[in-house]
């Protein structure tokens, strides 16, 4: 049998030399101490001749964050053709390029600043989604929010490794898919939006995880994409909730060891799990999420 982290197609790999740096300092008793810190670095966003938007990332994946992001801001359409997405290192820039004309100079300046951490931003036409969602009647067993949520917690990560950093997966019942990380939870949530445009990977069988709290942002990027369930280990805001049941999105909060909350789709989920054989959450990881949760 596997280890966890074999069901993965992409996952978090906290080694990469280029995602983090150790820092001296001292601890809480004035002694010395090395510590593990994550590296941001500014990505600008070009969609076709027309610059959109700078954002800080690890930049791990720089080519699905571009394409996530312009999908989830409305600016690219799921049928559009992408004839190139070229990416500079050096100049630290990513060019998507589409067979159709584009210009949002008139949209970029209509934009609504949400709770997202960095650069986070929805515009207010994007709120056309929750009224008009149609989010497929699919179950959530229990038995795989469990296995799901043990997995994610004990596969390596820069969010057990460094912190500073949010955590998104994709997942297929009880199978984790697409694991990603970044400085803001947006950002993590566009470059599995990105991948899955890439891959023309279906949404209306999927289940989407997060480590950050359940604000309206991701209530509403999550119906953009069509994802008909929702999870956090973290908890909600109201506006969050409002979203999620007016899109009849499922809603999971605080899902730790044996524990969770459902504000909105409960009647997708079948307790099937007998809670006696349900582990609780490690200390290792309480500790940790005590930390970085946000």
């Amino acid at each position: 049998m596997g280890s966890p982290a074999d069901d993965y197609l992409i996952r978090p790999d906290p080694q990469d030399p280029r995602l983090t740096e150790r820092v001296s300092g001292v601890d809480q008793t004035g002694a010395p101490i090395t510590t593990s810190v994550t590296v941001e670095r500014p990505l600008t966003i070009f969609l076709n001749g027309q610059e959109i938007v700078t954002a800080m990332t690890i930049n791990d994946y720089p080519d699905y964050l571009a394409l996530g992001y312009l999908l989830n801001q409305n600016m690219l359409r799921v049928d559009d053709e992408v004839t190139g997405v070229d990416y500079d290192e050096e100049l630290s820039v990513v060019v998507v390029r589409t067979g159709r004309a584009t210009d949002y100079e008139q949209k970029l300046k209509k934009k609504v600043q949400t709770s997202g951490c960095a650069q986070g931003t929805v515009f207010g036409d994007l709120m056309d989604v929750i009224e008009q969602a149609r989010l497929p009647d699919v179950e959530l067993r229990t038995s795989w929010l469990y296995r799901l949520t043990n997995v994610i917690n004990t596969t390596p990560s820069l969010y057990l490794e460094a912190g500073a950093i949010h955590g998104c997966v994709l997942a297929r019942a009880d199978k984790p898919l697409v694991y990603m990380e970044d400085v803001g939870r947006h950002n993590a949530v566009d470059k599995i939006a990105g991948w899955m445009f890439r891959h023309q990977v279906r949404a209306d069988d999927k289940i989407f995880y997060t480590t950050g709290r359940l604000t309206s942002e991701m209530v509403i990027k999550c119906v953009r994409m069509g994802i008909p369930i929702l999870i956090s280990r973290s908890g909600f805001t109201a506006w969050g909730v409002e979203l999620a049941r007016r899109a009849n999105l499922t809603l999971i909060g605080r899902a730790r060891g044996k524990r969770f909350v459902a504000l909105a789709g409960e009647s997708r989920i079948v307790f099937d799990q007998d809670l006696a054989y349900v582990e609780d959450e490690s200390a290792k990881h309480r500790r940790k999420a005590a930390v970085y949760d946000d």
